[in-house]
């Protein structure tokens, strides 16, 4: 009989009932008041589950302990030992939050979103002042949605199962069916990443998850393959990256858009033929894959920032900003728009 409460919600279930008894939980209490385990199960089923869950929690530094009670018959009792399981104070500076701030961040629109806000929200209690975390405030991470597809891929690769789901090709735009050993999910430059390999074309891939269509279904047993021990998903998702990579050429006010600059390549090309930057500015070279991620940041620095090319992405810059100037005389703002002529 499959679990009615999934795995994590159970040991987390464990591990509040053994932080909280006044007294050492025996098995039957534990079977009998703790969400997950009064499923009907037979004892031998129970006895599995609960001991795999005790090395579970002992593997992730859980420290339960297993005390035998002499006035009642040699009975065996579990409990957390608070006392090493307990935090030391909690202090952070005003960098560290920043960084967990900018880590928050990561996961907007994604499935995490709301534990990562309230968990930030109690770590700000204890840290220095909320505000002078402002100071990477512009540096927030640009991450597309991962969609549906994140959390049953999460699920598989750390159950190493194999998968199947429809893919669209960035180069055909052909839609195939995949089946796909998942061995690590990367994001990286604004994008998810799925590394595994290909059972169809028996070779390593990188899959956009952008491109993923419908339904991603796990198929076959757990533990079916292994990672091998070579593998450098992030070096595979880099690879492919430099394949589609484009480059921007932008002008940018002197001491502005510090996101941009720390992107910019340390060796750009030879800037191209016609491109004049305007007095004053520094040219830089981004390098970049959605036209349309890149526009929607730019749009955001106004006048702090020109592009100067390619010409796609200038004009999608400039869409942008008519549309704000619209905006704003709908609704009476009247800003003034941004000279990317």
């Amino acid at each position: 009989m499959p679990d009615s409460i999934p795995q994590a919600e159970r040991l987390l279930n464990l591990v509040i009932a053994l932080v909280n008894t006044t007294a050492p939980m025996t098995k039957e209490q534990v079977r009998s008041s703790v969400a997950g385990y009064d499923d009907g199960a037979s004892t031998e089923a129970f006895d599995r589950k609960f001991e795999r869950d005790k090395d579970i929690l002992r593997d992730l530094g859980v420290p339960v302990v297993t005390v035998t009670a002499a006035a009642h018959g040699d009975e065996v009792g579990y409990r957390i030992d608070t006392d090493a399981y307990a935090l030391p104070a909690l202090q952070l500076s005003a960098a560290q939050l920043g960084v967990l701030t900018l880590a928050a961040e990561f996961w907007n629109d994604q499935t995490l979103r709301g534990d990562a806000s309230r968990a930030l929200t109690k770590l700000r209690v204890v840290g220095d002042t909320p505000a002078e975390a402002d100071a990477v405030a512009g540096l927030a991470p640009r991450v597309h949605p991962a969609g549906p597809a994140l959390a049953p891929l999460l699920d598989a690769a750390h159950d190493r199962q194999v998968v199947a789901f429809t893919y669209r090709a960035a180069s055909t735009g052909e839609v195939l069916t995949r089946h796909v050993e998942p061995w690590r999910l990367v994001a990286s430059r604004g994008g998810w990443y799925l590394v595994g390999r290909d059972r169809d074309r028996d070779a390593p891939r990188v899959f956009r998850l952008s491109r993923i269509t419908g339904r991603v279904r796990a198929v076959g047993e757990r533990d079916a393959f292994a990672i091998p021990a070579d593998v450098d998903p992030l070096a595979l998702v880099t690879s492919v990256q430099r394949a589609d990579a484009r480059t921007a050429w932008l002008a940018i006010a002197p001491d502005r858009a510090g996101a941009l600059r720390a992107r910019a390549a340390a060796e750009p090309d030879q800037v191209p033929e016609g491109v004049v930057a305007p007095e004053g500015s520094d040219v830089v070279a981004v390098p970049y894959q959605r036209t349309s991620d890149l526009a929607d940041e730019i749009t955001g620095y106004t006048d702090a920032v020109v592009v100067l090319a390619p010409r796609t992405l200038r004009d999608a810059v400039v869409t942008r900003l008519r549309a704000a100037v619209v905006m704003g005389d709908r609704v009476g703002v009247g800003a003034p728009e941004a000279d990317h002529g």
